[in-house]
């Protein structure tokens, strides 16, 4: 446990979360173009109070090694936010989504970092078949994410709307916003007013979201955190039918390391009868490029 802060402490404490980072050679991929936003908004209630002291408390040694799992990804989402001018804090709605593990899986089917539902994430350019899951993969799993929050931002004009929505679909939000509050939308205090017609979970969302960012924020350089490594990789393009585990042995690195960079290759071997991408440790490119060549002399 750690000692309690209170609210105005836990918010002079809080500074910018932005890390500068590199993640080695990537494919481009278009961006959104920035939005002109609102930053998120961290109003302070008695249910933010209630789960800042739950962060603090009993659930800290879980939200500590949620802190340590966010240095894997702190660069690679907060450079994509910052290109998109969307807010840093969103990081944290990953955070209480998955976890910070792309492999994560609800009890409804949400998979990855982001939770996302099947149609969704195909709705939003990601690739969710027997071979490719790209819900796991947390490049292209942040871009839909922005992408889907930028939405639902530009949906309703209020980041705490959006968040439910994100968490509960736009349908449901609709729905409550119709019935309760006539229509409007606009302004954050909305989510406040009709938060007892919305699902339990989404009652609870945007509380937690924004204590968590109080609670994470003010916890750097407090507390001893040991920080996963970065998530940076290189790309090397490679023929279909790849197994990662004959890649892993050729480089000489254990074959959890490719899985972990390749966590959308479902089947640890990239789709048969196409080439593609495969990520592999910073430094290794030559060597894959290398053992490529040798396979392909060999069988040709």
């Amino acid at each position: 446990m750690i000692p309690l802060l209170t609210v105005p402490a836990l918010l002079l404490g809080m500074r910018s979360s932005v890390e500068e980072g590199s993640l080695g050679l990537e494919v481009a991929e278009a961006a959104v173009p920035a939005p002109s936003v609102a930053p998120l908004p961290l109003e302070v209630n008695a249910r933010v109070e209630h789960w800042v002291k739950r962060f603090q408390g009993d659930q800290w040694p879980v939200f500590k090694m949620l802190l340590e799992r966010k240095g894997a990804y702190d660069v690679l989402i907060n450079d994509k936010l910052k290109e998109r001018g969307l807010p840093e804090e969103l990081v944290y709605l990953a955070m209480i989504e998955g976890g910070f593990l792309p492999g994560a899986v609800s009890s409804a089917s949400a998979v990855g970092l982001w939770q996302f539902m099947s149609p969704t994430a195909m709705e939003f350019g990601l690739r969710v078949d027997g071979w490719v899951d790209e819900r796991r993969d947390p490049v292209r799993a942040t871009d839909a994410a922005l992408d889907y929050l930028t939405y639902l931002y530009g949906r309703y004009g209020s980041w705490y709307l959006a968040a439910a929505a994100y968490n509960a679909g736009p349908g449901t939000v609709d729905r409550v916003l119709n019935r309760y509050a006539g229509g409007r939308i606009g302004d954050d205090q909305l989510y406040w007013q009709v938060l007892e017609y919305l699902p339990l979970e989404t009652r609870h969302y945007v509380a937690r979201l924004v204590a968590a960012t109080l609670v994470g924020e003010a916890s750097k350089g407090a507390f001893e955190i040991a920080s996963a490594a970065p998530y940076r990789y290189e790309v090397v393009f490679v023929p279909g039918g790849t197994l990662l585990r004959r890649v892993a042995d050729d480089i000489g690195v254990e074959g959890d390391v490719l899985a972990s960079l390749n966590p959308h290759l479902v089947r640890g071997v990239t789709p048969p009868g196409e080439a593609g991408a495969l990520r592999v440790p910073l430094g290794t490119s030559p060597r894959v490029v290398a053992s490529m060549s040798r396979t392909a002399s060999r069988t040709s």
